[in-house]
């Protein structure tokens, strides 16, 4: 316990209020097996720790505030009462590994347009240039139209060196962006041909962006440009933007290179935040038959809202201070339990909220080599489902676990749903990051197993002050995925049981 402290101690910078000692909690023994009855005990626990997590005191969990000192300063001494063991591998950070994140805003930006070699001005009220890096250029790129780009699927040779111009009405936005970027195009331009105004897009778009500090100093160039404008450039080039528009409904259309090219710039302003991951860790009886880890993200918004406004916070109650919660209750029962052949890592995210950084900066520096980790199994906005409800596999389909999954869903009683709808929101959670760096992650919740019920959590209360301790938390499906996660941590981290595929 001492240990602790001091380790608390040296991260008084974060930890301004480091607590001097630590009461023993009682722990119920509870059985570890299906259960037949709703668990009311852990139901009791899990609220316990959405209502100190989700309180206004701790102002929303925003990374680098006091909130999140308070958050880690609590998780920290749930652990350790556990009788988790630190996890980070890193005797100068013990429990609590450094993220730096830098926060950018966007700075200034600039915009030629040339026409057969005339330059053809364009105010700066029809146009909005955004970077995610602190400073992005694109000179003389050749223009290319690209369409809507719903499935946007072009050679690399198509793309590459050149300013992908793309409509808005009808697409599926900064997806659309993201993958004509990942696909080679130097810099996206957005026609806002649909209901959309640039004032909309510069109100969203004109907020602070964030990465990991180590991230390069370049980033993506995205630009938005009016209905009116884009016309206007096309004035005397054998196209319009209504040609355009119709060339982009036919079913077999292919790119169109315009005879335009555009020098673009955009720059932003840069401040840096550090914050911390969480890790804590079970030793097994043979760490080198490799590990299973279990994630959950402990930040939020912080202030979302500003007077006239009465509720300011977003305290975050669902998402996801009761994914943390089922994390914490996870542990504790995995721990009172006999010895797993592999270690179990305990990983408590970091602004996860703005962008999965957390869990990236995890995977860049991990305490166990990626290649050992057997199975991830992320827990997020998990306080919403009843009891009874079926559980659905986020990421079903995309590794080599769904098999085994169902397997242990079936023996633990359990129903799991059928399909790939809950795949919808695969790339907003942290197993998303691990997928992107080979990691076998997956969300196995009852919070999708009614695929309607979480679309209406997302429509109404998530990301706003409402998701708070206001809401009538459902515990009864969240106490049902702690015995699932317990069962299924066993069934991964035993080596008679499963045996990872070969990579």
């Amino acid at each position: 316990m001492n240990s602790l402290i001091a380790i608390l101690g040296r991260n008084a910078a974060l930890l301004r209020a480091a607590v001097l000692g630590f009461a023993m909690i009682a722990v119920i023994s509870l059985p570890q097996s299906a259960q037949a009855a709703r668990d009311k005990a852990l139901e009791k626990r899990l609220r316990e720790h959405i209502e100190v997590l989700a309180s206004d005191d701790f102002g929303g969990r925003e990374p680098g505030t006091e909130g999140e000192a308070k958050t880690l300063r609590y998780l920290g001494r749930q652990w350790f009462d556990i009788g988790l063991q630190s996890g980070t591998n890193d005797p100068a950070n013990p429990w609590f590994a450094p993220v730096t994140l830098v926060a950018r805003e966007p700075a200034a930006s600039r915009a030629q347009f040339f026409a057969a070699g005339r330059h053809v001005p364009i105010s700066a009220d029809e146009l909005l240039l955004v970077t995610s890096g602190r400073r992005s250029l694109v000179r003389n790129a050749p223009m290319l139209f690209v369409g809507r780009a719903d499935k946007p699927e072009f050679a690399r040779n198509e793309l590459a060196g050149r300013v992908a111009v793309v409509l808005d009405a009808g697409g599926e936005g900064s997806l659309r962006q993201d993958a004509l970027l990942g696909q080679g195009a130097s810099a996206v331009l957005t026609v806002l041909d649909g209901s959309r105004t640039l004032s909309q897009v510069e109100a969203r778009r004109n907020r602070s962006g964030y990465a990991l500090a180590n991230d390069s100093l370049g980033g993506d160039l995205e630009g938005f440009i009016t209905a009116k404008a884009m016309a206007r450039l096309l004035e005397g080039s054998g196209q319009s933007l209504a040609s355009l528009e119709a060339a982009a409904r036919r079913k077999r259309f292919s790119p169109i290179a315009l005879p335009l090219s555009a020098s673009l710039e955009a720059t932003t302003s840069e401040s840096s935040i550090h914050t911390y991951n969480l890790i804590g860790r079970l030793p097994g009886r043979d760490p080198l038959a490799g590990a299973v880890l279990l994630i959950a993200h402990w930040d939020h918004f912080g202030i979302c809202a500003e007077p006239p406004a009465e509720d300011l916070i977003c305290n975050g109650a669902i998402d996801n201070a009761s994914g943390v919660a089922v994390l914490t209750e996870t542990a504790r029962r995995l721990a009172k339990g006999p010895k797993l052949d592999r270690d179990v890592y305990f990983l408590a995210t970091t602004a996860e909220e703005l962008g999965l950084l957390g869990a990236h900066a995890f995977a860049e520096s991990p305490p166990v080599p990626l290649t050992n980790i057997v199975a991830a199994l992320n827990i997020d906005t998990i306080a919403i489902a009843p009891y009874g409800t079926p559980v659905a596999i986020v990421g079903e389909g995309m590794t080599s676990l769904d098999a085994d999954i169902a397997a242990v869903v079936k023996r633990e009683k359990r129903k799991l749903v059928p399909g790939k709808d809950a795949n919808e929101y695969v790339r907003r959670q942290d197993g998303w990051a691990l997928l992107q760096h080979d990691v076998p992650a997956v969300m196995v919740s009852s919070a999708y197993g009614e695929i309607e019920r979480i679309r209406r959590f997302f429509d109404t209360q998530y990301h706003r002050p409402g998701d708070d301790l206001g809401l009538d938390l459902e515990l009864g499906g969240a106490a049902q995925d702690v015995a699932l996660h317990v069962a299924l941590v066993r069934w991964f981290a035993d080596k008679s049981t499963f045996s990872p595929p070969v990579k």
